[in-house]
């Protein structure tokens, strides 16, 4: 009995278990597009990492600076000859032939030392612009992080966008299946009434069909985009994701009257601040052609015996002090120091051909998105109206179907104008919301 509630406790710990996990894997988020992006700043991994880089160029600031603080370290040795060194003296000192030389040994078998050194820059012209140049490495990656964040931003946007009109699309594709369902039962009881033939049945029946597998593939595009807006913001797909924005027409063309500029664009700033830093490698590299001065001090003890006690409290212990400075003046060095300078104003001629490139590459950006976005507005437009007017043509191809004046074929072809209509306004409304975000993105609107 015993042994059967110990099994009872542990599937139970188990079961619990399970359902904690399901729970986790299935954790629900209900998010507007605001609160998407919110989550993604938080979640998604390139952004995380575009952070990560810019703590680690902090870090990299902070081991600059620590070049100018004292550098202190202690050491200590020991040493046992097993053979002691041999000197040769001149033999005159001990009264033997001039031109002779007496083997003596000098010194200990065991020896031990341990002393601490300290050492400080005093003056280096290239420590002064490398913390010149922290300021503009810092800028660095604060520039890339905000490029990561901007990419961010816009793809899920775009994607959160597209999940909307996916399930616009659904909604819609589910009435038109549920308006043909609605039809092939009334046109059943008239087909068993003798009021309509077998053909107009069946033609029914075939568009019914067609809507039912459409609406059945649409559905998995609609998990689909479900997942990839999920991706983009970092979020574990095993999670409930519901959107709580709803689909609205926008005044798109209300964003066209934004200015551009090419500096406001990160791009043109990340170009404009590898400059400053390539100038800063001249500066740094023509500082090295001055002197520097390094001050240095020491201070340590040494022992010396025949036998192994130096760590008795008998041992005599000598101590060495000593401070100097150290002025190191470069005098040639086979003009490394120039080629690198040459190629640094290389790489800056190549950066001024950069900046000319991508300011006429964003220019092009801006006037294509500024083009997509009027085309797009003007084309939602006229979908929005042939949409309505096939809502129309429905509704009155059905009261004559209805009335018994009008023919199944007509309002099979209204329904199906209606739905390619209403295909074609959801297509329209997706372009215009991509080439809204295509323009913010392009005049530097989205930071």
């Amino acid at each position: 009995m015993k042994k059967f509630k110990i099994i009872l406790v542990f599937l139970v710990f188990i079961g619990v278990s399970f359902t904690v996990k399901a729970q986790i894997l299935n954790e629900e988020f209900n998010f507007s597009l605001q609160q998407s992006i919110e989550y993604a700043l938080t979640h998604q991994a390139s952004y995380l990492n575009s952070k990560i880089d810019e703590e680690i160029s902090k870090r990299k600031v902070q081991e600059i600076f620590g070049f100018s603080l004292p550098q202190m370290s202690a050491n200590g040795g020991y040493n046992n000859f097993l053979e002691i060194p041999t000197s040769l003296l001149p033999g005159e000192f001990f009264g033997a032939d001039a031109g002779t030389f007496i083997p003596v040994k000098f010194g200990t078998q065991h020896s031990s030392n341990g002393g601490l050194e300290i050492g400080q820059l005093v003056v280096d012209g290239q420590y002064i612009i490398a913390i010149q140049a922290t300021k503009a490495l810092k800028e660095l990656a604060i520039k890339n992080t905000l490029r990561s964040k901007i990419e961010t931003i816009t793809t899920v946007t775009k994607a959160y966008y597209n999940s909307l009109i996916a399930y616009k699309r659904i909604e819609l594709l589910n009435s038109n299946v549920l308006k043909i369902s609605r039809l092939a039962s009334d046109s059943k009881i008239m087909f068993d009434n003798g009021f309509i033939e077998q053909l107009d049945l069946d033609r029914i029946n075939i568009t019914f069909t067609n809507l039912k597998t459409e609406q059945e593939k649409i559905s998995k595009l609609v998990n689909l985009s479900k997942y990839l807006l999920m991706y983009q913001m970092g979020m574990d797909v095993n999670s409930i994701l519901n959107l709580t924005d709803t689909l609205m027409v926008m005044n798109f063309e209300s964003v066209l009257s934004g200015s551009f500029n090419p500096k406001d664009r990160i791009e043109m700033q990340l170009l404009n601040t590898a400059a400053s830093l390539y100038k800063l490698d001249i500066k740094r590299y023509k500082a090295a052609y001055f002197p520097s001065v390094y001050a240095f001090g020491s201070y340590s003890y040494q022992a010396q015996s025949n036998n192994f006690e130096l760590f008795n409290s008998s041992q005599k212990w000598y101590p060495t002090k000593m401070i100097g400075l150290k002025v190191s003046v470069p005098i040639f060095d086979g003009l490394q120091k120039t080629r690198k300078i040459q190629q640094i104003n290389l790489n800056l001629q190549k950066n001024t051909n950069d900046q000319l490139n991508l300011n006429n590459g964003l220019t092009l950006q801006y006037l294509n998105a500024k083009t997509q976005l009027q085309n797009a507005t003007s084309s939602l437009q006229s979908q929005d109206d042939n949409m309505k007017l096939a809502e129309r043509v429905y509704s009155t191809t059905k009261l004559k179907y209805e009335q018994g004046v009008g023919s199944n074929t007509d309002l099979l072809n209204a329904q199906t104008t209606l739905k390619e209509s209403q295909t074609n306004y959801l297509s329209a409304l997706y372009d215009a919301m991509i080439a809204q975000t295509d323009y913010l993105n392009a005049t530097g609107q989205i930071k």
